[in-house]
């Protein structure tokens, strides 16, 4: 059966490993703080009880889709929008277009920012197999509009990061629910990872230092990783109850 997405493609290397997954991870939990519409994630009271978990639910579903065959990634498309349109059904309003987009936008982006961080740079023709992936993935969710090139994408990105970002009170309380969550030491990881993958506009509205202090490890760690014993660094950090789920990412 045909496969969502081909086996040789470069979004199934990025999306098949738990290091770039961490980050894409690490990415979107500051962007759904900072976004307009992070009152829809309130809304249900499930962010702020389980914010780790909503956040991997996310991920999850994604990584999904990636690796599904075309049948099952459709069926999991509609599903998510099953339950958004039932938040919005019990909240009698429609979550905003351009909100939906946002979530598109950071799973692209940071794919792309992961991937070049921890591995190698992407050329244009990969950069654009990943806008092509999650834009069928939008499409089938019937988002409209959607940037079809990269460089579209670049620019109709940078203004979506000045137009829908804002810390507000409810950024402030979801990052006291990660620490909460997290525990003092690998909150401190989750920051010093943002500062290294995001864009400057939302490391700045973050108030975020420039250079994260994970820069120099970043050698380190793929040193270990290239003897296969990246895993040790994973067992020391990781929140235990993740743990799992974490090691299940690796496929490629």
């Amino acid at each position: 059966m045909s496969q969502f997405v081909h086996k040789d493609s470069i979004v199934r290397q990025i999306w098949g490993t738990s290091d770039t997954i961490l980050l894409v991870f690490a990415g979107a939990s500051a962007e759904f703080a900072l976004n307009k519409a992070v009152d829809w994630l309130y809304f249900t009271g499930k962010l702020p009880k389980d914010p780790l978990g909503r956040l991997f639910s996310t991920v999850n579903y994604a990584r999904a889709i990636v690796f599904s065959e075309e049948t099952s990634a459709l069926k999991a498309i509609d599903t998510i929008n099953a339950i958004h349109g039932a938040v919005e059904k019990s909240r009698g309003q429609n979550i905003p277009e351009w909100a939906y987009k946002d979530v598109l936008f950071m799973l692209i982006d940071y794919s792309i920012r992961s991937h070049e961080l921890l591995q190698q740079p992407l050329s244009i023709e990969e950069k654009q197999e990943v806008l092509d992936v999650f834009n069928r993935v939008g499409q089938r969710m019937g988002i409209k509009n959607l940037p079809l090139t990269y460089s579209e994408f670049q620019i109709t990105r940078k203004k979506h990061l000045e137009e829908n970002l804002d810390n507000g009170n409810l950024t402030k309380d979801l990052y006291k629910q990660y620490r909460k969550h997290l525990g003092f030491v690998r909150y401190r990881l989750l920051l010093e990872s943002q500062i290294l993958l995001l864009p400057d506009s939302v490391r700045e509205l973050l108030n975020l230092r420039k250079t994260s202090l994970l820069t120099p490890m970043i050698s380190v760690y793929k040193l270990f990783r290239s003897i296969k014993l990246d895993w040790m660094i994973k067992e020391i950090l990781l929140p235990s109850a993740y743990k799992q789920d974490i090691k299940r990412m690796n496929i490629t």
